[in-house]
């Protein structure tokens, strides 16, 4: 693969003279890592050449950061974003092959080679750093692979949503040119090291780890939605379903390997934009996410669907508009921090955390940049050992038909391997089953 690179950066030159981006605190303790994407798209069927299509994603993106000019900047200090016309770093390569062959039966570690930084691992806080980098591969048959890697400084999944669709829709002419909106959530100015320190430990480990990809069809999914109704949950949901039946196969892993049963805590980011008073824009930008924490006793809870669906309702129900009134004003700083510090003392327990995070409504699979939607999305390849984030996380996405879901784990290498021999879970799951067009 031979690449060339170029920075892009916003096509008005009054960008430039805008003031600073204040980071939010939330945006301040969140680590400097890169979360990826890669949209696979077959556009033999569009009379393009591959330079009109390559001058036109670059020619949308400049427009685009004109209103999300932000990430075009760089960090300073931990503190704001500015030098919106360092720009964004954009890279494009060639593969040898074709699309159709490659997504059929998708190899995991080559994907990382679709991204121009290395994805969900720590990065220092460089001040040369992109808040965004993009990554163009052509393969031979003119099918493209676009991929992206997102600064979790400054972006969550609807701040990359929101950019996407922004993006496509300046590529197809219909450009939509709503305002990004500043957090409202206060800045640190002297915020104390010991929670960024925190926060690096929470989110990285030096364990090794293995990323697979499991896919739940709409019959597994439903399934699991009628094993997890009680008299508490009548209405079970497919990501609350989801959720907590791979939590229980996680446990049961990690019993397995210990040889007793385990605590276990399972964390789930819930964007705060829509359960905020008043409502917040979908173009706030910025980490505008809470974890919500489900915490599992053997001594006190069964390990059944019923219950652990209810324990996951319970956490993520806790964070109502009324708990997010304590964010704000003046004391939302001290709110915010006291919430660490209880992360904190959760980990001094040393119980098994597992991380989830929902994609599966940002609408990734709607993408279309003028040449139809994308034939699969894909996320990323293997974890680097001693480099993956979140230690062990899980990422539920759409797989854009069929009413399935991709669940992408990324795991302690031993709890993997009990997993992916677990009769239970493979009743439900396939591992990296061939992506299809139907």
């Amino acid at each position: 693969m031979g690449l060339c690179c170029a920075r892009i950066t916003p096509f008005s030159s009054h960008v430039h003279n805008l003031k600073p981006f204040n980071l939010s605190l939330l945006d301040q303790v969140t680590p400097t890592t890169y979360s990826p994407l890669i949209f696979f798209y077959n556009i033999k069927n569009f009379h393009l050449k591959n330079t009109r299509i390559t001058t036109q994603l670059k020619l949308s993106l400049s427009n685009t950061l004109n209103v999300y000019y932000p990430l075009s900047g760089r960090v300073k200090n931990n503190l704001i974003i500015d030098q919106f016309d360092a720009g964004v770093p954009y890279f494009e390569a060639r593969v040898k092959g074709n699309l159709s062959d490659f997504i059929r039966e998708p190899p995991m570690e080559m994907f990382n080679m679709f991204l121009p930084y290395e994805p969900f691992c720590q990065q220092q806080l460089d001040p040369t750093l992109g808040m965004l980098a993009v990554q163009v591969n052509i393969f031979d048959c003119r099918g493209i692979a676009l991929g992206i890697c997102f600064s979790h400084k400054i972006n969550d999944g609807i701040t990359s949503s929101s950019f996407m669709k922004t993006w496509a829709a300046n590529s197809c002419g219909s450009g939509s040119y709503n305002k990004v909106v500043q957090p409202m959530f206060p800045l640190q100015k002297s915020l104390p090291s010991r929670y960024t320190s925190l926060m690096e430990t929470l989110w990285f480990s030096k364990k090794a780890f293995r990323t697979r990809r499991f896919v739940f069809n709409e019959s597994a999914v439903s399934a699991l939605r009628a094993k997890g109704r009680s008299e508490y949950v009548e209405n079970t949901t497919r990501v609350e379903a989801l959720s907590a039946f791979i939590w229980k196969c996680l446990m049961k892993a990690c019993e397995n390997i210990s040889g007793s049963p385990r605590s276990s805590v399972m964390s789930q980011a819930v964007n705060i934009r829509r359960l905020m008073k008043p409502r917040m824009s979908r173009y706030s930008i910025g980490n505008l996410v809470w974890s919500t924490i489900a915490r599992y006793n053997p001594d006190e809870t069964e390990m059944e669907m019923k219950e652990l669906v209810s324990l996951v309702r319970e956490g993520v129900g806790k964070v109502n508009s009324e708990y997010l009134k304590s964010f704000s004003g003046e004391k939302g700083s001290l709110a915010i921090l006291e919430h660490l510090d209880e992360l904190g003392e959760i980990s001094m327990e040393n119980p098994d955390v597992f991380s989830f995070y929902s994609w599966h409504t940002f609408g990734f699979s709607e993408i279309d940049f003028g040449y139809g939607k994308p034939v699969w999305v894909g996320i990323f390849g293997e974890a680097n050992r001693n480099s993956a984030s979140d230690s062990n996380f899980i990422i539920l996405k759409d797989v854009g038909r069929n009413n399935a879901i991709e669940a992408w784990m990324t795991l302690d290498e031993n709890i993997m391997d009990v997993l992916e021999n677990d009769p239970e879970f493979l009743a439900f799951a396939s591992l990296n089953p061939c992506i299809t067009s139907d």
